[in-house]
């Protein structure tokens, strides 16, 4: 016999689970032309950076060939400036160029655009009633 969790919900975990997939979603779709994996790089390399291919790997969660091919890309685009690892001379180190920090800015700024027009279309109420859940949802997303 397994025991629930006190306070566990199916229904609600399902429903906030399928509400914020597509909004996310949505976002998504709404905006920018750079793939979701190489925006994700590019936002592990601003968070971390910099970083060797494997470690970027590792933490995007892909095979190191799929890596090569997004930093491919991102390079091809000027996204991302490769430098001589100090510590390897066989490796390379990737950082951020200024046209990849600007992409990141537009994003973020197209995406949080797009959200503030579907919050505009709620009533006071509603917009209010995001607001009171803010710390519940931002709690659900950091580490125990």
């Amino acid at each position: 016999m397994t025991s629930e969790p006190v306070g566990a919900d199916p229904y609600l975990a399902a429903r906030l689970r399928i509400a914020v997939g597509r909004l996310s979603r949505r976002i998504r779709l709404d905006t920018n032309d750079v793939p979701p994996l190489q925006l994700s790089t590019l936002t592990s390399i601003e968070e971390h950076g910099p970083l060797r291919l494997g470690e970027l790997a590792v933490r995007e969660a892909v095979t190191a060939p799929t890596m090569t091919r997004v930093l491919a890309a991102l390079d091809e685009r000027d996204l991302i400036v490769r430098s001589p690892d100090p510590d390897d001379a066989r490796s390379t180190r990737v950082t951020l160029s200024e046209a990849g920090a600007r992409v990141l800015r537009e994003v973020r700024s197209q995406r949080t655009a797009l959200l503030d027009a579907r919050l505009a279309r709620l009533t006071d109420e509603q917009r209010a009633a995001v607001l009171a859940a803010l710390p519940a949802l931002e709690a659900l997303v950091t580490e125990e």
